[in-house]
């Protein structure tokens, strides 16, 4: 526990002055990605840091570990300062819990830069103890960015649903972003805690550490993420002929929503001649078939997927003059982004199509290609008293 922050920071109780009391605050500095058109940011991900890491009984035997590493960590492998006596003491008054008040904003809470999302308070002679928290709570950087990021991407599909959905139809929305960023994570707690901020807005996920966490950890059990069955190039390629795997995807789940990825070989020969060739099999079991391109130019194939779909199986214009396919819908899961989401959502709704007939899944561009920096938190110290009694603001 003592090695869970900067090693700058062990070092800062001894160039604190003397004060009576010290708080400091975390803030995002700007919008997602310094947008200035959209500022909204989401604000998530603090509970679990604050039950998994700063909730924790220290004990003397871990000072005594904190120490043996310190006494060769500074240059020259000399001894490092850090406040052991303050550690010691916390240990013996606190019964081992860190002492300081962390105060924050409701998880899920929409700010808009430069709002203080949390407060943490040091007083008397732990005030010098009152950042030593920074880099751990600092990590509520990363689910806060995915949150934001999928809320985002719910507000640009919202935008096309209210222009091309029939509002018997809105309740599929929050299915049309899937979270396909398991494996563009480095470690289980990442995809965890970022596929926990993607599920605030949306109730796809492929995504199984997070979906457990938070029907289990967070919602006592009832269920908040869904999937569904689906191909890959692997089960494609397994059979002697796209024909024969799609047969075998549609006899075992037919019945239900299923996706079958339709670019093992040739996505075009597979639109023209595979799905024609399956269509009575697919009818006769009265499901819907989800197809999936996974390259190429991500409008262009999308909306390939439509006609092809939309030839084969028909649509219905809606009330919005949109056009919506019986029982088959098109998922683009290869380079979402949220500008090429964007560009997806203007070229189906341009081509006639509403926007229920197309999900997208976001890999690594939603769990991964983000940064402490693409909201810029950060944490400062606002406000001291000093051992006299006088009073600062610094922010």
């Amino acid at each position: 526990m003592p090695l869970l922050t900067d090693s700058y920071k062990t070092s800062h109780f001894a160039l604190y002055p003397d004060a009576q009391r010290a708080v400091a605050y975390a803030e995002f500095r700007h919008g997602f990605g310094k947008d200035e058109t959209d500022t909204r940011m989401v604000f998530y991900g603090l509970r679990y840091i604050i039950e998994t890491y700063i909730c924790r009984q220290w004990t003397a035997e871990d000072v005594a570990m904190a120490e043996g590493f310190f006494n060769t960590h500074n240059v020259g492998h000399t001894p490092y300062p850090f406040p052991k006596d303050l550690f010691l003491k916390f240990i013996k008054e606190k019964n081992g819990y860190f002492p300081v008040r962390i105060e924050a904003l409701p998880e899920g809470s929409v700010v808009y830069p430069h709002t203080p999302v949390i407060q943490i308070t040091a007083e008397q002679e732990y005030a010098p103890l009152v950042t030593y928290l920074e880099t751990v709570l600092l990590m509520s950087w990363y689910p806060s960015t995915v949150a934001t990021l999928s809320r985002r991407a719910h507000t640009q599909i919202a935008q096309a649903y209210a222009k091309s959905v029939d509002e018997e139809d809105m309740w599929t929305l929050n299915s049309r972003m899937h979270d396909f960023g398991f494996r563009a994570c480095t470690c289980v707690e990442q995809s965890m805690l970022g596929g926990a901020g993607h599920l605030l807005s949306f109730e796809g996920t492929d995504t199984l550490s997070a979906a457990f966490y938070v029907q289990y950890r967070l919602n006592g059990g009832r269920p908040v993420a869904t999937s569904i069955p689906a191909t890959e190039h692997s089960v494609m390629t397994a059979f002697s002929s796209e024909k024969q795997a799609m047969k075998r995807v549609l006899e075992q789940y037919g019945d239900g929503v299923v996706a079958c990825v339709m670019d093992s070989y040739d996505y075009v020969r597979a639109l023209e001649e595979v799905l024609p060739a399956v269509a009575q099999l697919k009818l006769e079991r009265g499901g819907i078939l989800v197809i999936r391109p996974d390259s190429g130019d991500l409008v262009t194939v999308v909306l390939q997927g439509l006609r092809a779909a939309d030839k084969v199986f028909g649509s219905a214009v809606n009330s919005k003059g949109y056009r919506v396919l019986k029982g088959v819908s098109v998922i683009q899961g290869d380079g979402v982004t949220p500008t090429t989401l964007q560009e997806i959502l203007d070229a189906v709704l341009e081509a006639g199509y509403a926007a229920q007939n197309v999900a997208v899944g976001m890999g690594g561009a939603l769990l991964q290609k983000i940064s402490r920096d693409t909201m810029s938190m950060a944490i400062k110290l606002s406000a001291i008293t000093y051992a006299d009694g006088s009073e600062r603001d610094i922010m």
